[in-house]
């Protein structure tokens, strides 16, 4: 009998990678995946190919939170150019409408500024929303166009960095499924100049920064001098991206009875909401949610080992 082949390691952690940019978040994921001969791994929410910045990979059980990591706060940094609108909304389109730009700083803040808040954006034909399970972005370079509904997104802060006649750069923190080229898109129309992309880092998800990552490129260098153990050591523990979450110390009894998938009332539970569950020697065991009835309900718990 042929002996079965082995799918990959079965590791469990949060890689914090900067993306680099001209790359898809899947291409990114893939490389990843293969640098720890990983048998399991997902990204939480993709970045455009012109993109950087923080892109967390999720292995083994850790994918069973990457949900948590993608409906994160996320933060960016963009640099728009103003008088040029393209396909894409970014630099990658080709140009299909150039305006002169006759726009002073107090102008372009006075709009900007309009964006804050609550605001409805139509996601663009080159993103990776599905249609009938495919990828607008495979629609759109087929020429075909779908309609979008509008989605109410939140711009919790945007600050301009820098305004240098036609080029732009602003710091901006928003909710998930927020689309920057979008953003920037309407900043332009509002403004009457057009506007796209040149330059995009993700700067945080959630409490993951910039500056906990590792590129891409130190990876390959840690891999080919055969540092597995220093490439294990930056994974991140799961509940590392559920920071700032309630959390509950469970006794030997109530940790059983939530592993057999049990609800249980429990007196220091929060009164609604989502909570990290933690047994003995403070060891993450998953995620619960407080039911109306104000029972503890195992929602997303680790693989037990057996």
């Amino acid at each position: 009998m042929a002996r079965r082949r082995k799918r990959g390691r079965d590791i469990s952690g949060i890689l914090l990678l900067d993306k680099p940019t001209d790359m898809t978040s899947n291409a990114a994921l893939q490389d990843a995946k293969y640098l720890y001969f990983a048998a399991k791994a997902g990204h939480t929410g993709a970045l455009d190919p012109i993109a950087t910045g923080v892109l967390p990979i999720c292995f083994g059980e850790a994918t069973k939170f990457s949900q948590f990591l993608l409906n994160a706060d996320k933060k960016y940094r963009v640099v728009a150019k103003l008088g040029e609108k393209t396909t894409t909304a970014d630099r990658e389109g080709e140009v299909i409408e150039s305006q002169p730009v006759d726009v002073n700083e107090k102008q372009f803040l006075a709009v900007m500024n309009q964006f804050k808040g609550s605001i409805k954006q139509v996601p663009s034909m080159y993103s990776a929303l599905k249609h009938n399970g495919t990828p607008l972005h495979k629609l759109a370079r087929q020429g075909i166009e779908v309609e979008r509904d509008a989605r109410e997104v939140s711009v919790y802060s945007i600050e301009l960095l820098r305004f240098e006649g036609e080029q732009v750069e602003m710091n901006v923190h928003c909710s998930k499924g927020t689309y920057i080229r979008n953003l920037v898109e309407d900043i332009g129309d509002v403004l009457g100049c057009c506007a796209h992309v040149q330059e995009l880092e993700r700067t945080a998800v959630g409490e993951f920064e910039l500056t906990q990552t590792v590129s891409m490129k130190q990876l390959r260098e840690m891999k080919t001098d055969d540092l597995k153990l220093e490439m294990d050591q930056l994974l991140l523990p799961i509940e590392e991206a559920l920071q700032g979450w309630p959390k509950l110390q469970l006794t030997d009894n109530e940790a059983y009875y939530l592993k057999q998938g049990q609800a249980l009332q429990i007196a220091e539970a929060p009164a609604d909401g989502l909570v990290c569950l933690f047994e003995q020697e403070h060891q993450f065991i998953g995620v619960a949610r407080i039911d109306d009835d104000g029972k503890v309900a195992p929602s997303r718990l680790l693989k037990q080992e057996t």
